[in-house]
């Protein structure tokens, strides 16, 4: 049953709202003045908060600042018999979900809370599902190594400062920028990738910067480039060393100026990005053989985080193996499957080449070709 809270420093319109909404089938709470208010909602969870302006001691609008201030994100409608459009644009301008004016409107009165439940179940599910999110890219291991990780991307993350990942092939470079991201101040905005080695040389200019229609043969309509759908998020540019030298020139630019310029367009456009880059190549080596703009690296690199391969974190293996068997069971719709203690060790002896995206593998083959309990001769059987 959904719990709404008014506050109103009359009894007798407290007394007809409880009523009234009690009918409805909602929970209603009572409180009397703005200081009451504010204890109640420190103590409990409201789906809806409907509060008087004009109270003595501490007044609507003041209540209004202190739900903000303590980040609660239940809608809040304000009431009042003595407001004015200004004070409704106030009262919108400072986060209130809506304004009515008093004699309320029973049938408004109804349409707005079911309207702002709507808001309220939306800002559940959207928790919900950053949960599932950040669980789907939740980094296993308590190693070393992976624990300083996680120690920097703590301290960084909050902050606007540009990233290099580095790493052999598979061993989570997407997953740290996707963590540096989750836990940053852009979090509500988008996730931007741009694999650089996926896309032709030719077409990556248009694929981060865009273009206007006309600018080339197959240029049939205007699109809009990576750093303009990131705006106000994080653009993730995997593989960089594989960038052309003519796109790194104008990354460094978007970089310097927070602009770009579309191909085919003499107008700049003003961009707002995170960039988090990575490779697995030794960019040193590739600005000592001119592949690589040694300016760019420096604009890219003001936190350097390496990522160690899986054969430098085998005690890892265990809660990976645990993880992936969960994830993968749980996927197929089928009862979770253990595995040995043999079979972990056996699994720790392997040779890694490709990281923790050949163990998924390896373990997804496991689940689908062992009995119930994953065995040491399963392992050296299929792994």
């Amino acid at each position: 049953m959904s719990k709404i809270l008014v506050v109103d420093d009359e009894r007798s319109i407290r007394n007809t709202l409880k009523e009234i909404l009690e009918y409805e089938h909602y929970s209603v709470q009572l409180a009397e003045n703005g200081i009451d208010a504010l204890k109640l909602i420190d103590s409990e969870k409201f789906d809806i908060i409907l509060c008087d302006i004009k109270m003595p001691q501490m007044d609507g609008m003041e209540v209004l600042d202190a739900i903000f201030e303590k980040s609660i994100d239940t809608p809040v409608v304000m009431i009042s018999g003595h407001g004015n459009i200004d004070t409704a644009v106030e009262a919108i301008k400072k986060g209130a979900f809506d304004f009515i004016e008093k004699p309320l409107d029973l049938n408004r009165l109804l349409i707005t809370i079911r309207n702002a439940m709507d808001k309220s179940t939306l800002i559940t599910e959207t928790k919900v599902l950053k949960r599932k999110v950040s669980k789907t890219y939740e980094m296993i291991g308590e190693s070393e190594s992976i624990s300083k990780i996680k120690d920097i991307i703590e301290k960084v993350a909050p902050t606007e400062a540009r990233v290099l990942i580095t790493g052999d092939n598979g061993t989570g470079k997407e997953l740290v920028a996707r963590w540096l991201h989750e836990k940053s101040n852009r979090a509500d905005g988008q996730f931007v990738e741009v694999n650089c080695a996926a896309i032709p040389s030719e077409l990556i200019e248009s694929e981060l910067f865009g273009h206007e229609k006309g600018s080339f043969t197959s240029a049939i309509k205007q699109r809009i480039g990576k750093f303009e759908q990131a705006t106000g998020g994080t653009l993730f540019l995997d593989e960089i060393g594989d960038m052309s030298l003519s796109a790194q020139a104008k990354v460094l630019r978007a970089l310097q100026e927070n602009k770009i310029t579309r191909v085919g367009s003499d107008k700049d456009v003003s961009v707002n990005v995170r960039v988090v880059a990575a490779t697995n190549k030794n960019l040193k080596k590739e600005i000592e053989e001119n592949r690589f703009r040694e300016d760019l690296y420096h604009r890219l690199s003001v936190i350097l985080i390496h990522v160690p391969s899986l054969n430098d974190r085998t005690d890892d293996i265990p809660k990976l193996a645990e993880h992936f068997i969960n994830l993968i069971c749980t996927d197929y719709g089928m009862q979770v499957k253990t595995i040995d203690k043999e079979a972990i060790t056996e699994l720790q002896k392997h040779n890694w080449t490709g990281n923790i995206r050949e163990l998924r593998n390896v373990i997804e083959r496991l689940i689908i070709l062992s009995g119930s309990t994953i065995t040491v001769q399963d392992v050296k059987s299929f792994a």
